[in-house]
């Protein structure tokens, strides 16, 4: 393990500065919500949940919500002017029909082949994988922001899922708290990571191999 790693906001930070402005973007349940936090000052993503909501907004102030205006992660939402409401048969419609741009995800593991595991983990986990599924194969780019190992120290981006997966080869970058990692031609690609931590201390958190094509640039955050 190291002492040196992103925070969970500083994790959503960096994948939020890939989004481009006039996105349409799907954040996934919990720590991935974040990425809304830190989009760049003069790029606004357009927000997508599955239980049918397009433009949605920044969560209202205590005491202020709506319940009737909630994302797919049952947190209360505002409205960005232009928003829009329609039948969950046609928000999977949106997704299976490769209208989103972007889904960013959580992850128990990442495959170098692309695979990810993120719903069940032996017997804990919810009881189905949801609509996770369907956006890892619907939006043209599916991105996993995670830890880079587990709370016990095991790596999480592995040679091989062996958890139930959410899809096949599906990922195509990863942000963890150490690294920004590229899947290409089924291996991993190591573009960023904290200059704090050395090549070798990265490989040794890590289950399958660092390849690098390209100068691995410092993976520099804001304090969040």
């Amino acid at each position: 393990m190291t002492d040196h790693k992103l925070s969970n906001a500083q994790i959503a930070w960096r994948a939020a500065q890939d989004i481009h402005d006039g996105a349409y973007v799907n954040l996934g349940i919990g720590f991935p919500e974040k990425v809304a936090q830190y989009q760049p000052e003069g790029r606004q993503a357009i927000f997508h949940t599955e239980n049918g909501i397009l433009g949605f907004g920044p969560s209202p102030a205590a005491g202020q919500e709506d319940w009737d205006l909630i994302n797919a992660g049952k947190r209360a939402v505002t409205l960005n002017p232009g928003a829009s409401f329609f039948h969950h048969a046609d928000s999977f419609a949106m997704v299976r029909g490769g209208h989103l741009d972007v889904a960013i995800l959580g992850a128990y593991q990442v495959a170098q082949n692309g695979d990810l595991a993120n719903w069940r983990v032996g017997a804990k986990g919810v009881p189905a994988v949801g609509g996770a599924m369907d956006l890892v194969h619907g939006a043209k780019r599916v991105a996993v922001i995670t830890d880079h190992v587990t709370k016990d120290g095991a790596p999480k981006l592995v040679e091989k899922c062996i958890f139930p997966l959410t899809g096949l080869a599906c990922v195509t970058r990863v942000y963890t708290s150490l690294a920004v990692v590229d899947i290409e031609g089924g291996r991993f690609v190591l573009r960023e990571k904290l200059p704090q931590i050395s090549l070798e201390d990265l490989q040794n958190l890590t289950d399958a191999e660092l390849h690098i094509t390209d100068p691995v640039i410092d993976l520099i955050t804001p304090e969040l």
